[in-house]
Parts: C-alpha cells; structure tokens; sequence
C-alpha cells in the first residue's frame, strides 16, 4: 500500500471525512494523477468543477504547507511508478526467455502461499453466508479488476437469481444501475492498486442505502475497505509495468467453490435445464469443430489432393 505519508494513503485515511467537492479532486487524482502533477490549483479545480480555494484547502487537509508542497508530492509519485515500472523492466532484461516462465510462476505461487497464510477464515465463511441470504448480488471491479469481476458475475449467475455486473464505463451508469439497491443486497467489490475510485463509489453509496458489502482487495488498509463488513485479501505482487492478479482469482475460485457446496442441487437443476435449451436451439452445434459432415471432409480432401 506505500508509506503512511505518501499522497495515496493520506486521501484514503482522510477520505470519508471529505467535503462533496474533495472527494471529487481525490476521485480525479487517482485516475489521472500523472495529469494532476503539472496543473495548477486553479487548472485542476477547472477540470474537477470545484474553486481554487477548494483545492488548496484540499492539499492543506492531507497534511501539506500549501499547494506547492501538494503538487511536490504529486510530481514525486510520479517520478517513483516510472522508477518502478524502468527498475521492473531492468530486471526482466537480465532473465533470459526460458527464465520468464518459471520466474513468473513461482512468483505467482508464492503470492498464493502467502494470501493462504493470512486469509481471515471467518472473513471467508461471512461473505459466503452475506451472499447466500442476499436478495440481489452486485458485483464490480474496473480496469486490470474487470476481469475478476466478469469471472465471478458468470458463475454466480449460474447459481443465483438477481446477479447484477456493473456497466463501469461512467460514474453515472455505475449508479443508474444501483439505484434499487437496500438493505437486503450485497455489493462485491473488486479492487487493486492503482485503486478505483469508481469502485469506491459504489461501495460508499452501496453502504449508504444499507447494502451489505465484500471487498476483494490487497490489504485491510486499502481504501474500500472503508465501507466493507466483509474484506477478503490476496497478494498482488507486481512483475514489471502490471499487477499479477493470480491469487485474488484463486479466492475468487475458492468463494464460488465455496457457494457451489451450499447450492449444489440447484446448480445441478439450472445446468440440466439449460442443456436441455442448448440442444433445443442447437447453440453450441454450429459452433462445433467436429460437426463438419464426413462426406464435406471428403470432398475437401479429394480437392486438395487433385491440386496437389
């Protein structure tokens, strides 16, 4: 998560208590702070919609003397992913292409060794129960976390009614979709460094109407824990210019297997069912390498053969 008294830490321990107009900078900061580095108090104020007093009062809030001593740090957090992403580069140079593959794998194995040892299995068996006796289910995760959030929407689908993936493409799409949540759903989570602040606007409305919420996340400091009931993490070493999410897939894996156990006769009956439309509407049968006919595989090689 970085030092105590970097940038991104300070806007996480302050964020809940933030004005309307902060939590705006510190939403446009996290996506763009390689943006944010070379504007000005009034410029940055321009592209988030807040004053320049706003802005200022902003860096001053996170602990900084001034604007100036704000946009430093800005400047330093840049200059040190560069250094990361050049130092991880470096480094990979020196391993030779056969080296690659055992590297990143034992790397990955590690990762999961550690998210075994200090997985909070209490933790683990809540979020089974919160999902279990939720009315519905919505689950998030942006950019490099979409994935994980695509992976667990598709199995929870199978196994219950009321499964929600949100449409990340806008801030306003993400709540248009959530504007029916309460008390009785769930909101899933998926966030890694660099953190979403989309991400953690959901979970804070979520957690406004009353929703229950589970985080998949790096570290129990991590910032969308702020609003979690329910936080499960897993290691996300990071191997050159991106984040090995390996582990946060396994307990993802584990979660849905976990699930599976306690629905294992209406998975059973949904999955008939649905074999059962998929031969009526012959979905897979077009789709099939094998279901070309005999005599066109016939032909196709009595062709190839008079060419030749």
């Amino acid at each position: 998560m970085g030092n105590k008294n970097d940038l991104g830490s300070r806007m996480n321990a302050k964020y809940k208590g933030m004005s309307k107009g902060q939590k705006l900078l510190s939403a446009y900061i996290t996506d763009n702070y390689d943006k944010a580095a070379f504007l000005t108090a009034a410029k940055l104020g321009e592209a988030v919609g807040v004053s320049e007093s706003t802005v200022v009062r902003f860096a001053v809030n996170l602990g900084y003397k001034g604007y100036p001593d704000f946009q430093k740090a800005l400047e330093e957090q840049v200059q040190d992913r560069l250094y990361s992403i050049r130092h991880m580069e470096t480094a990979q140079e020196k391993i030779s292409r056969s080296e690659i593959l055992e590297t990143v794998l034992k790397s990955d194995a590690e990762n999961i060794k550690e998210t075994m040892e200090q997985m909070d299995a209490q933790a683990f068996a809540l979020a089974v129960d919160t999902i279990l006796s939720a009315r519905n289910i919505y689950v998030i995760g942006i950019r490099s976390c979409a994935p994980l959030a695509v992976f667990l929407s598709f199995y929870l689908n199978m196994m219950f009614d009321g499964v929600r993936l949100l449409n990340t493409n806008s801030a306003s799409e993400i709540f248009e979709q959530m504007v029916r949540i309460g008390k009785e759903d769930v909101i899933i989570g998926v966030s890694f460094p660099r953190y979403s602040m989309r991400t953690l606007k959901a979970i804070e409305f979520a957690n406004h109407r009353s929703a229950r919420v589970i985080t998949l996340t790096d570290s129990v400091h991590s910032p969308v824990n702020l609003y979690s009931s329910c936080n499960l993490t897993a290691k996300s070493g990071m191997f050159a210019a991106w984040d090995s999410l390996t582990a946060p897939l396994s307990v993802a894996n584990a979660l849905i297997a976990a699930l599976y156990a306690k629905k294992r006769k209406e998975v059973a009956s949904r999955l008939g069912e649905l074999e059962e439309i998929w031969e009526e509407y012959q979905v897979y049968g077009s789709d099939e390498i094998d279901s070309v006919e005999d005599s066109i595989k016939m032909r196709c090689t009595e062709e190839t053969g008079e060419q030749n």
